[in-house]
C-alpha cells in the first residue's frame, strides 16, 4: 500500500525520473587542485552536455523497456540439485503436456469454428456468438498452457454501446488474458507470421481492428473505424492498449488520447503480473512472440491479477489529454505501476535531423560564448 500512497501524493510525479546533476557532481567544499579540469566545468560549458550526462546517470526511458533478471538462488551445494530437478521437471513433464493440451484445444476450436463459419454465413447474429464463444475457449486453452493463475477482480465486462475498456500493456497476452473472460475486440499491431494469419481470419470476425504504425494513414481509418465500433450495438466490446507498446509492468508511460476523445465511457483495466515464476513482460525487438509463448509454457506458471474498475467519463472542462491522465493515474495506483513522462512510441523513432542540428547548433554556440568570454 505504500507503492500506492507514494503513487497518489506526489505531484510532481513527471519530475520522478529526471535525475538533479547536480546531486551526483563533487561537493565544493572538496577542494581540488587548481588548474585541474572539473566534470562541473565540462557541463557549464553546454545544456547539451548537462542533458546527456543526466540521461547517462538515471535513463527512466530505457528501463521502462528492459526484463528484469532474475535473482540467482540456485549457486548453492545444497539448492543447485533442486534447481536441477525443476528444469527437468518444467522441459520434460510439464511442457510437453502443456503442448498437447494447446494442440487439443485447436483441434477442438478449428473442428468446431470451421463448419460455423462457413455454414451460418446467412445467421450473423448467432454465427457472431457462437465464434465469441470459440475464441474465449481457445484463449483458455492458451492460459491452460501456461498454467495461468488470473485472478480477476470486479464485475465482469458486458456489451453495451458508448463504451471503451482501456488497459495498460505488457504483453500479447494481456488480450489473451481478457479475451478468456469476454471476447473483446481490440486495436492492434499488424504481425507478421501464423499470429497475422490469426490476424487476418478468426480474430476478423470479433470486428478487431488493424494498423501498421509506419502508416501514417492508418491513423485516420483506425480512428473512423472506432467511432463506428463505439457506436454500434451488438459489436463485441472495445479494448485499447493506450500506451501503445509493451511496457515491463513497473512503469506506465504516456496515453494516446485517442481512446479518451470518443465521446463515450471509459472502462479502466489494471493488469499485474507476479513475476515469481516468470517475467510475462515481451520484448519485441529482442524475442519473436513464439519464443515469448515457449519461455511461458517451459515456466512453472503464470500468476497475474486482472482489475475491473469503475467506468469514467469525461468531466465538464476537461481536456482528452486531462482525462487520459487521470485514467492513467487510477490504473497505476491499482497496478502499482510508477508513471513516467515518455511517449512510448519513441521505442520505435530514431531523433530527427532537425532536432540532431539543433543540439549540434546549441552546443556549437555554447562553446563560441565560451571561448569569447577566455
Amino acid at each position: 500500500m505504500s507503492g500506492t500512497r507514494e503513487l497518489r501524493s506526489s505531484s510532481s510525479e513527471l519530475d520522478l525520473d529526471r535525475p538533479n546533476i547536480e546531486d551526483y557532481l563533487p561537493s565544493g567544499s572538496i577542494p581540488e587542485p587548481r588548474g585541474k579540469l572539473r566534470l562541473r566545468d565540462i557541463l557549464d560549458i553546454s545544456p547539451t552536455l548537462t542533458e546527456v550526462a543526466g540521461a547517462i546517470v538515471d535513463d527512466s526511458f530505457t528501463r521502462c523497456f528492459k526484463s528484469n533478471s532474475p535473482e540467482p538462488w540456485n549457486w548453492n551445494v545444497y539448492l543447485f540439485p533442486l534447481w536441477c530437478f525443476g528444469v527437468v521437471v518444467r522441459y520434460l513433464i510439464l511442457f510437453p503436456a502443456r503442448v498437447i493440451v494447446l494442440t487439443m484445444g485447436w483441434i477442438i476450436f478449428l473442428s468446431l469454428y470451421i463448419p460455423i463459419h462457413t455454414l451460418l454465413k446467412g445467421h450473423d447474429k448467432l454465427r457472431n456468438k457462437l465464434e465469441r464463444s470459440l475464441v474465449e475457449l481457445i484463449c483458455s486453452f492458451f492460459v491452460a498452457s501456461w498454467t495461468g493463475v488470473i485472478k480477476y477482480h470486479g464485475p465482469r465486462p458486458s456489451m453495451r454501446p458508448h463504451q471503451v475498456f482501456v488497459a495498460n500493456h505488457t504483453s500479447m497476452i494481456d488480450f489473451i488474458i481478457l479475451e478468456q473472460m469476454t471476447a473483446f475486440a481490440v486495436i492492434m499491431q499488424k504481425h507478421p507470421g501464423w499470429v497475422g494469419l490469426l490476424q487476418s481470419t478468426i480474430l476478423e470476425s470479433l470486428g478487431c481492428i488493424w494498423f501498421n504504425r509506419t502508416e501514417s494513414k492508418d491513423r485516420e481509418i483506425v480512428a473512423r473505424k472506432l467511432r463506428e465500433h463505439v457506436h454500434g450495438t451488438d459489436n463485441n466490446p472495445l479494448l485499447i492498449f493506450p500506451e501503445g507498446t509493451c511496457v515491463n509492468n513497473h512503469y506506465s508511460v504516456m496515453f494516446k488520447k485517442g481512446a479518451f476523445e470518443l465521446g463515450c465511457t471509459v472502462c479502466p483495466v489494471a493488469i499485474k503480473y507476479n513475476k515469481i515464476f516468470v517475467d510475462a513482460f515481451w520484448n519485441s525487438r529482442k524475442q519473436s512472440f513464439t519464443m515469448h509463448l515457449l519461455q511461458l509454457m517451459t515456466s512453472w506458471a503464470v500468476v497475474c491479477d486482472v482489475w475491473y474498475l469503475e467506468p469514467q467519463n469525461l468531466k465538464p472542462g476537461e481536456t482528452p489529454i486531462e482525462f487520459a491522465e487521470r485514467v492513467r493515474d487510477m490504473i497505476s495506483a491499482r497496478a502499482g505501476l510508477k508513471k513516467v513522462p515518455w511517449d512510448g512510441y519513441l521505442k520505435y523513432s530514431r531523433p530527427s535531423p532537425k532536432l540532431t542540428e539543433s543540439k549540434q547548433q546549441s552546443f556549437a554556440d555554447s562553446i563560441l560564448r565560451r571561448l569569447e568570454e577566455k
